[in-house]
């Protein structure tokens, strides 16, 4: 901040004033002053046109520097520091301060105490429970000076400086109220570049003097003949109807057809006064009635049908108003989602109807609603860029992320620290589910292809014993049959070619069992190398036996084998690789045994 050497109320402090956004006109500009609209800031900031200061209002301002200077030093006390009122500049901000401290990180705010405040500043109060008008220019003043915090203080003095009544609290910044006074000003500005004075707003309506009509008289003399003024009444009053506005439009001419319509209350009467003090003259004078009843019934008719048409313009206007709103809005809210690429934000109702409550012209509606379009207009931009603030950061390093984020609209809206760390634990989960899923797809191909191995290595290890021991039996059958040519030759005896035929036989079945045990050897080694990991208990093991009538095994069986195994809770687990070379070594057993059986009984 700068400061800027300056006295309040001086030529050089207004000029500075109009080139400025000032903490004084804060209030205005947010609609929440009590001495200015927010249509009057954007005519004196358009035009530099100030409206003049009347005695009374002099006075006032007069009383406010005096108590303000003699409050001084109590705020000095309370501070413990000295305090220099200064007025600050920060770029297109200014301030005036009634009390600096030298490192400005202390101000001082003085107003004269009224019964608003003391309604307010009970004790223990703090700015925040100050009217929003106050809080206003204090948060405009913190965001010109960074202070950190500003002493408030409302006193009362007498003539002789004398002090009557005192009190005070502390305002510390409120960074929401000061994003909506920075909105606030950026749009001001807009309004006043576009400020038309052609089209500025007429004086606040008050209803033009309406024509009396002329006054009723009805005669009625002992002739029975009606005198008086009933034709020229009528036609006056027909004249006065024609000129009452058939659609006003403006807060003149609602006042207008108001005034009318009372004037035309006023009629109704009048005309049955007349009636009444010439039916007191006599009984029956029938066109005298039938004329007074005809302008008695246009009397009525028009004020009722007035009255009904300035009720109906009234809310066709603050319809108009409201809905012309909400349509701004509306567009603005559209125009931010085709920022952000898509329609993340919703259609934000900004319950203009409830702030135009109470207000009784349409200046002060128009001025209420321009507010309050203006700080809905500041929420949507703050939740746009939170939005698009949390999209960024899905985009990373490793991908973008936003697949993983269907509820962006709800969660995008997050704090930023809050978002990050909901989308730390999103991406975290689904990349430790994504390396267990692509572990699991590797594990399946693997075992898939371990196999396939498997059934290839047992299917050539099969094929190789099948022609192997096709080869012994035939080399058995050649030898048998030349042992047999030798002794229908008479080159072997008998006795001698019975034993080489038994050796022969011998032979091929030690062979062939040699094959059947190098075959199930191999065939163990590979189920035992491609063991999935899976385990069986020993009683799953024995129900599959027992279904295919191969009785059952204990873990004796296992030991006698050298199968390994494992006991839980009693329960025998064997892998399923051991027990495929379990059911390998019975085979080769129940081979090795059907082979012998077959020899004993030869």
């Amino acid at each position: 901040m700068q400061t800027v050497s300056l006295v309040q109320g001086s030529p050089e402090w207004h000029a500075h004033r109009a080139h400025h956004f000032n903490a004084s006109d804060a209030p205005a500009m947010m609609g929440c002053s009590s001495y200015k609209t927010r249509s009057q800031l954007i005519k004196e900031l358009a035009t530099g046109l100030t409206g003049e200061v009347d005695p009374a209002t002099q006075r006032r301002f007069d009383d406010g520097h005096r108590f303000e200077a003699l409050a001084r030093p109590l705020a000095e006390e309370i501070i413990s520091e000295p305090l220099s009122p200064c007025v600050g500049v920060n770029g297109m901000w200014s301030a005036s301060f009634d009390g600096l401290t030298f490192m400005h990180d202390a101000a001082f705010e003085h107003k004269t105490l009224n019964n608003t405040l003391r309604e307010v500043m009970l004790e223990g109060c703090t700015g925040a429970d100050l009217p929003l008008m106050y809080q206003v220019q204090m948060e405009h003043q913190a965001m010109v000076s960074g202070c950190k915090r500003i002493l408030f203080m409302a006193s009362e003095w007498g003539p002789g400086g004398e002090l009557i009544e005192m009190r005070y609290c502390w305002y510390t910044p409120n960074p929401d109220l000061r994003a909506k006074i920075k909105e606030g000003w950026l749009q001001l500005a807009k309004e006043v570049e576009a400020y038309d004075p052609t089209a500025e707003r007429p004086a606040p309506a008050v209803a033009a003097p309406v024509e009396s009509l002329p006054a009723v008289v009805v005669q009625v003399n002992g002739a029975l003949t009606v005198g008086g003024n009933l034709e020229d009444f009528g036609a006056a009053l027909r004249t006065f109807i024609d000129r009452i506005p058939k659609k006003p439009s403006t807060d003149q001419e609602f006042a207008d057809a108001e005034a009318a319509t009372k004037a035309l209350k006023k009629a109704e009467e009048a005309l049955a006064a007349a009636e009444d003090g010439a039916l007191a003259q006599i009984s029956d004078v029938e066109v005298m009635r039938r004329t007074v009843a005809d302008l008695k019934n246009l009397a009525r008719t028009t004020r009722l049908a007035t009255e009904k048409l300035v009720a109906a313009e009234k809310e066709a206007r603050r319809t108009e108003i409201v809905t012309g709103a909400q349509a701004q809005l509306d567009q603005h809210v559209q125009a931010l989602n085709q920022r952000l690429g898509t329609n993340w934000m919703q259609r934000v109702a900004g319950g203009f109807g409830e702030v135009i409550k109470g207000k009784k012209s349409l200046a002060n509606m128009e001025d209420a609603v321009a507010v309050a379009l203006t700080n809905a207009k500041h929420d949507i931009n703050v939740l746009a860029q939170r939005l698009e603030a949390n999209r960024k950061h899905l985009v990373q390093a490793d991908g973008d992320w936003i697949a993983l984020f269907a509820d962006f609209a709800t969660v995008g809206a997050k704090a930023a620290e809050d978002f990050q760390a909901l989308a730390s634990l999103r991406i975290g989960n689904h990349k430790q589910a994504e390396a267990a899923r692509l572990d699991k797809e590797r594990e399946r191909i693997r075992a898939e292809e371990a196999a396939r191995l498997e059934r290839e290595a047992a299917a050539k290890a099969q094929q190789d014993a099948e022609q192997e021991r096709l080869r012994i039996q035939q080399q058995a059958q050649q030898e048998q049959a030349e042992i047999a040519k030798a002794q229908q030759a008479g080159t072997l005896a008998a006795p001698v070619a019975q034993d080489l035929a038994g050796l022969v036989q011998d032979k091929a079945v030690e062979d062939v069992a040699g094959i059947d045990a190098q075959q199930a050897i191999a065939a163990a080694q590979t189920s035992a190398a491609a063991d999935d990991g899976q385990t069986m208990t020993l009683g799953q093991l024995n129900a599959r036996m027992e279904s295919m009538g191969l009785g059952k095994i204990s873990a004796v069986t296992l030991e006698h084998h050298g199968i390994q195994f494992t006991k839980e809770r009693a329960a025998v687990q064997i892998s399923s690789g051991n027990a495929r070379r379990l059911m390998l070594l019975l085979s080769m057993g129940y081979r090795k045994l059907a082979d012998e059986l077959q020899a004993v009984t030869a």
